[in-house]
């Protein structure tokens, strides 16, 4: 009797579980130019195995996630005749003019749990939503996890853990998920994201990334059939309609995961020498994607669960909540006692600003996923249905609509000459009247695709000049009056990007570089003259973040939860302060002190 007890300790995978197939399916791409027809070549292929359980689809499910390439994915999907379960990717939700919001409305939901023969599967979702950054597994997932696992209390079950991204340092909170899942008896993990078949350890776990489903250079696209025995699982490479090749790959499933040995996760140890200190902090339930304003009293800021709230400015409690339907980006406006807000339901709302009470509400077509600027009562804010709206604050009305946007808005708006400035996600950059919406002037970058379109770039004002900075790595400088180019450079030594901002004295013009520098440019320049530069060197870099400035210091965040301080004129590092792994959203500096947030869902009041 008490040999079987110990083989019943020993082996609880092979008593319980049962021999099974599955399909990985990753990376289909729909949109891109092979996109939707391979993928309609693998579900016809899939409905004719006669072996295949289910399939799991590891994301990247479209190139951009618009809700066209949604609806496309989900049509031919819907042919196919096995149980599909699916979780988003990089390309579904960080140009996603829906917000990442469409996603769970066409295929339910954007995370998955179920059983199968004694193995636990459970697919989280993994980002960035709507930024250009590492990705990030969000808050709001975690929080799901941990729900799934105290309802589903059986450690010993076996479990196959499923994410787009690898579970390593590509996401920002890997140890998050990574730590939860090792407290289970995991078996190994499956992502996509590198449209390549590879092995993986990570931080014990084995992980196997698996091929996508595009036919890149070959004549027919591919995925992945992995069979689950008793002691093994085996990884097959199926081109639909051709032929199953031979495993490239077979791992032994047993639990055999050092709980002693420690792997490398984010050092916050430059804070206990920061001169930057943590007056309070506010932990969210949700990812923020926004940033923050005051009134004097409170701060104003939203997450993407959908609520928008308000903390006290002096204790962080929190005083007020308004939940809309939808994610929330959009950084709130305050104007006399109103917050204006766009939300992914599409709707822009007007919130009292002392008890978050609804006091009007306009609907668009679309998500709002731009923040609103306001000025002399009046808010101007861009939506994903190609129009841009003003909008009196005291009463709600829409004073004027431009209706010529290409592409969606994400962005805040500058304001300047009697001008709304502002750039697209389909290469549209324009200026319209700010008392009639009339198109002022339109300006072009010359690229057809629309990833190197100024959109997620807070423009600069300054000498009669728009400066502006965009993916495809060009600093420009455009005439404020007529929209002309005045300068347009790229430099190799300086990789700007999407992160930039102004001096307080308006004589330079602040862009971090993918390399982590930060260097200034006159105004006045006639070319990319990079006259001044900080002593300042942070990792490979992506925060599309503005950078703000008060009268002494220069504020450089990062896409790893880094605040630091420079000196405006010196360029000296005067403090760094990590609040989290995560990227920093829009900060909100104050006198002696700064507001700031994480996307993970953390808010700080720092003070210096």
């Amino acid at each position: 009797m008490k040999k079987i007890f110990l083989l019943l300790l020993l082996f609880p995978i092979a008593l319980s579980a049962q021999t099974f197939k599955f399909a990985q399916v990753t990376d289909t791409h729909v949109g891109g130019a092979t996109g939707a027809d391979d993928l309609r070549r693998t579900v016809l292929d899939l409905n004719q195995q006669q072996d295949i359980d289910f399939v799991i689809l590891s994301g990247d499910v479209t190139e951009f996630g618009s809700d066209a390439e949604l609806a496309l994915a989900k049509q031919i999907l819907d042919s196919l005749q096995l149980p599909l379960y699916v979780v988003p990717g990089n390309h579904d939700s960080n140009w996603s003019e829906s917000g990442a919001n469409s996603f769970r409305k066409v295929f339910g939901a954007e995370t998955f749990f179920f059983e199968h023969k004694g193995f636990q599967f459970i697919g989280t979702t993994s980002g960035p939503n709507m930024r250009m950054s590492p990705g990030q597994i969000p808050r709001e997932n975690l929080v799901w996890i941990d729900s799934i696992f105290q309802v589903h209390g059986d450690r010993s079950k076996p479990m196959i853990a499923i994410n787009h991204y690898p579970l390593d340092s590509s996401l920002n909170n890997w140890y998050e998920k990574i730590d939860r899942i090792k407290a289970r008896n995991i078996q190994f993990a499956l992502c996509g994201h590198g449209h390549s078949n590879k092995l993986y350890d990570w931080d014990g776990v084995q992980g196997i990334m698996s091929r996508s489903n595009l036919r890149a250079k070959d004549s027919v696209g591919g995925y992945n059939i992995i069979t689950v025995t008793a002691d093994s699982a085996f990884f097959q490479v199926r081109k639909p309609q051709a032929i199953t090749e031979d495993h490239w790959l077979k791992i032994a499933l047993k639990k055999d995961i050092d709980p002693s040995k420690n792997y490398k996760r984010p050092d916050f140890g430059v804070n206990q020498t920061s001169n930057a200190k943590v007056a309070w902090s506010y932990a969210d339930h949700g990812d923020i994607g926004a940033g923050i304003s005051t009134d004097g009293k409170l701060l104003f800021t939203a997450n993407t669960v959908g609520d928008v709230y308000a903390l006290d400015l002096k204790s962080g409690k929190k005083v007020w909540s308004f939940k809309t339907g939808g994610k929330v980006y959009s950084t709130p406006a305050y104007h006399k006692r109103t917050i204006v807000v766009g939300s992914s339901d599409h709707f822009i709302y007007g919130l009292d600003a002392k008890t978050g009470k609804l006091r009007w509400k306009v609907a668009a077509d679309k998500a709002v996923l731009g923040s609103p600027a306001v000025t002399k009562g009046i808010a101007y804010i861009g939506a994903s249905d190609g129009v841009f709206r003003a909008i009196d604050v005291r009463s709600g009305k829409v004073v004027w609509t431009f209706d010529h946007v290409k592409g969606y808005v994400s962005t805040l708006p500058t304001l300047a000459d009697n001008k709304v400035i502002f750039g697209s996600w389909g290469n549209g950059f324009y200026a319209l009247d700010q008392r009639t919406g009339r198109l002022e002037w339109e300006w072009h970058n010359g690229h057809a695709n629309r990833m190197f379109s100024a959109a997620a770039c807070y423009p600069v004002v300054s000498n009669n000049r728009v400066f502006i900075v965009a993916p495809d790595r060009y600093m420009t400088a455009i005439d404020l009056k007529t929209g002309k180019t005045i300068w347009r450079e790229k430099q190799d030594a300086y990789r700007v990007r999407e992160s930039m901002g102004l001096s307080k004295d308006g004589k330079k013009v602040y862009a971090k570089t993918m390399d982590g520098e930060l260097i200034g440019v006159p105004v006045t320049a006639e070319n990319m003259n990079v006259s001044w530069k900080a002593k300042l060197k942070m990792p490979y870099e992506l925060a599309p973040t503005a950078i703000y400035s008060d009268k002494k210091y220069t504020f450089v965040p990062s896409d790893k939860g880094v605040m630091t301080a420079v000196d405006s004129k010196t360029g000296e590092v005067v403090w760094t302060y990590k609040l989290s792994n995560a990227l920093i959203n829009p900060p909100l500096v104050l006198k002696n002190k700064i507001a700031v947030s994480t996307m993970d869902g953390k808010i700080m009041l720092l003070t210096y």
